[in-house]
């Protein structure tokens, strides 16, 4: 008996030993995935990173040009009207994520309790092209309709009412254009996995709607809740081509001060600011990513 189970001992050994050689080679396969990292995000903010500390001084009769590391840059991002605009473009990006995420929830709840397959067919495809739907068009659309002579303007005589579309609040409307829909494609899989069982569970125990919410729906929910403010937010305090072709100058974005800073229209020789501005961006995304991430590993464990 002793001598039949030696072979198979020895073939598990050989089998576990053969199976624990094969993991290390899976890696090769996220080659591909690492050398588009390092590409297209690895070597861009490199680049950024080191346009954003250096100076370089302009060649001379007698001298080369010379580089040099300085921190000026990334303290001038901070001061001023550069702060401002930083600071802008957070109050913005908060704000609409925020009201254009519950507005989404509420949407795409009653997308998902609706008993109608039309009228979700025909939501989840508005919403896929609505979230795409910005940039100049975008603006162009909501001057022709909110704009000072624009037609629900004068309808409606919006102006006597204090309504400005090329003000924060009306760069707010524009915003929540597409970033409602955005928010209805992120949480309408998250309210589908949502199990009738557990309403009729709750139900039974003698919880009302609140306390199912509360104990059981919103714990379920909150990784996709979260992840899709964060979207939200990612993607207002990215936007620049509607609020450049709809506010121009007058409310301060981070994106607008970016793009002027690189064309000179302000003041030339800003280029390097505009990187230390853009770094700027970049260590408030991460700030962002970093509050979500530990939410997110501890209101999952309500999904295992």
């Amino acid at each position: 008996m002793t001598a039949s189970l030696t072979p198979h001992a020895g073939t598990g050994t050989a089998g576990g030993t053969r199976r624990r050689r094969r993991g290390p080679r899976t890696w090769p396969a996220a080659l591909p995935l690492l050398l588009f990292t390092g590409v297209f995000f690895g070597l861009p903010l490199a680049a950024l990173l080191l346009g954003a500390v250096t100076r370089t001084a302009p060649a001379t009769a007698g001298a080369a040009a010379t580089t040099s590391f300085t921190g000026d840059h990334l303290a001038l991002s901070l001061q001023g009207p550069y702060l401002g605009s930083l600071i802008g473009s957070v109050q913005l990006s908060a704000l609409t994520a925020l009201i254009g995420g519950v507005l989404g929830v509420l949407v795409a709840q009653a997308v998902v309790t609706s008993r109608s397959q039309t009228l979700r067919n025909a939501t989840l495809t508005a919403s896929g092209v609505l979230a795409n739907f910005g940039g100049v068009p975008l603006a162009f659309a909501f001057i022709a309709t909110l704009g000072i002579s624009g037609v629900v303007t004068q309808l409606g005589d919006l102006g006597a009412l204090g309504w400005d579309l090329y003000s924060f609040t009306g760069l707010t409307v524009v915003y929540l254009y597409f970033l409602i829909p955005l928010m209805v494609l992120v949480i309408v899989p998250a309210l589908d996995g949502l199990r009738p069982q557990w309403r009729e569970a709750a139900r039974n125990a003698g919880a009302t709607p609140w306390q199912f919410w509360r104990h059981v729906g919103l714990p379920v929910l909150a990784p996709s809740l979260l992840g899709g403010l964060v979207l939200l937010f990612g993607t207002a305090f990215a936007a620049h081509a509607t609020a450049a072709a709809l506010v121009g100058g007058s409310v301060p974005l981070v994106t607008l001060k970016i793009a002027d800073a690189l064309s000179g229209n302000v003041m030339t020789g800003q280029e390097n600011v505009a990187l230390a501005l853009g770094l700027d961006m970049i260590l408030v995304a991460a700030l962002v990513m970093a509050v979500y991430l530990p939410l997110t590993r501890r209101s999952a464990r309500w999904l295992r």
